[in-house]
């Protein structure tokens, strides 16, 4: 299963040291490979064919730390490739929001874009720590 984590805009300090962090404590249990694009224009054409399309929408579904780590065990029995979307600074289109398979929230509260890929980082990281059987906290 590849995940995939396309993004409007650059990350840039603070966001950009607990971006690489959380990146590269996935490396070992769940690669994920991010792609930053200029604009949302540029998003379409950089979606894996046949991926699992995710926009995080804070109106989307949230999940707790185990609902996560199950919700990503029931991707890799399905075989699904994993594709999420963040907005830039004004979300999602409505027009791309129309694309996705599955909305998923980080909370109701409305937070910085870059804030938000770093807590999704964190959290597939957190749910791949639960599925190995490893430690975590709460």
């Amino acid at each position: 299963m590849n995940v995939t984590v396309i993004v409007v805009g650059k990350v840039k300090a603070p966001f950009a040291e607990a971006d690489a962090h959380y990146r590269k404590m996935l490396q070992r249990h769940q690669p994920v490979e991010v792609i930053e694009v200029r604009d949302e224009v540029n998003v379409e054409g950089r979606i894996p064919p046949r991926s699992h399309l995710i926009a995080l929408d804070r109106g989307g579904r949230a999940l707790s730390s185990r609902a996560w780590a199950s919700w990503l065990s029931e991707r890799r029995i399905d075989a699904q490739d994993l594709c999420f979307l963040i907005g830039g600074p004004e979300g999602l289109s409505a027009r791309t929001m129309s694309s996705v398979d599955e909305r998923i929230s980080l909370g109701p509260q409305t937070m910085a874009h870059q804030l938000a890929r770093v807590v999704l980082l964190e959290q597939l990281f957190r749910a791949t720590k639960i599925l190995a059987g490893e430690p975590y906290h709460l």
